[in-house]
C-alpha cells in the first residue's frame, strides 16, 4: 500500500506500524499515519474506540465522512495578546500549505499519562488529556519547550464538531478530509519557537485587525476550515477580552458540542 503526497511527488510506501513502549512523536507525516492512534467518538462525545491517523481520516465507501475522533486546537497569545498563527507544511496529507491557529492535532490512545479525557474531565472543565496532547504537539510542531506551557495555564472553552473534506488538494471527489469533536484551548504565554519543517512552513503573530485583513479573499491566503469555523463564530467575543476569558469561567462552556460543519 502507498500513500500519496499532495504536492505531487512520487507515491510513499506506507510504514508498517511499529509497537514500542515509548514515542515521541518525531517522524514523516507517512509514518504518523500509521503510529499514530486517534480516539474515536460519537456525535455525543462518548469513546467508542481507537483508529490511526490513516483510518481515521480516510473519506471512502463504508465511511465517507471518515471516522469521527477527538481532536484540540490552541491559540496561543502573547503578552501584547497577539496571536500566534501557523501554516502548516507542504508534506501534511490533509490541508497542506492552509494558514490556522497555533496548533491543530489529537490527542491519541496509548499514552502515559494518558491523554483521553473523561466524562467527568470535560463536565469539571479540566481536560487534562487534551492539554496534554497540546504540550506534546507544540514541543513536536514549534519547538516550544514544555516548561514554557504548564499544563494549568490551559483554559478549556468548549467543543466544536466539524466535517470537511480537503477538497482543495485532492480534488472534488477527495478521498482524505478532517472529521473531528475539537476541544478549544486559549493559553498566554511568551514562548521560544523552533518550528519543525515537517510540520510547519511558516509562522505568524497577529493583532485582530491583522487576522481580519489576512482572513479577506483578495488576501488569497488559504485557511483550514476548522480555524475558518472558530474565526467566523467565536473568536472575536473570546479575544476582544482575552483577559477575561483566560481568568474567568465567562466563555466556559462544557455542555455544548457546537456541530457546525464546512
Amino acid at each position: 500500500m502507498t500513500l500519496p503526497r499532495p504536492q505531487g511527488g512520487a507515491e510513499q510506501p506506507l510504514p508498517q506500524q511499529r509497537h514500542c513502549s515509548t514515542w515521541d512523536g518525531n517522524a514523516t507525516q507517512e509514518e504518523l499515519m500509521i503510529k499514530d492512534e486517534c480516539i474515536l467518538v460519537d456525535e455525543a462525545d462518548n469513546v467508542t474506540g481507537h483508529a490511526n491517523k490513516y483510518q481515521s481520516h480516510r473519506f471512502e465507501a463504508g465511511q465517507p465522512r471518515g471516522l469521527l475522533h477527538r481532536a484540540f486546537s490552541v491559540f496561543l497569545f502573547d503578552s501584547e495578546n497577539k496571536l500566534l498563527l501557523q501554516q502548516r507544511a507542504a508534506s501534511k496529507i490533509t490541508f497542506p500549505r492552509v494558514w490556522t491557529n497555533t496548533c491543530c492535532s489529537h490527542p491519541l490512545h496509548g499514552y502515559s499519562p494518558t491523554e483521553v479525557d473523561s466524562p467527568a474531565d470535560v463536565a469539571s472543565g479540566s481536560t487534562p488529556g487534551a492539554k496534554r496532547a497540546a504540550v506534546r504537539k507544540l514541543l513536536h510542531e514549534l519547538g516550544i519547550p514544555p516548561e514554557q506551557l504548564p499544563l494549568d495555564r490551559f483554559k478549556f472553552l468548549t467543543r466544536l464538531h466539524y466535517c470537511a473534506a480537503d477538497t482543495g488538494t485532492w480534488g472534488p471527489q477527495a478521498e482524505w478530509g478532517e472529521h473531528e469533536m475539537d476541544y478549544i484551548l486559549f493559553i498566554k504565554a511568551d514562548v521560544t519557537l523552533a518550528p519543525n519543517p515537517e510540520e510547519v512552513m511558516d509562522t505568524k503573530y497577529v493583532t485582530l485587525p491583522e487576522l481580519r485583513q489576512m482572513m479577506q479573499p483578495s488576501s488569497g491566503l488559504l485557511w483550514s476550515p476548522w480555524f475558518r469555523i472558530i474565526a467566523e463564530n467565536f473568536l472575536e467575543k473570546w479575544w476582544q477580552n482575552l483577559d477575561e476569558t483566560l481568568t474567568t469561567d465567562k466563555h466556559v462552556d462544557t455542555r455544548s458540542i457546537h456541530s457546525i460543519m464546512a
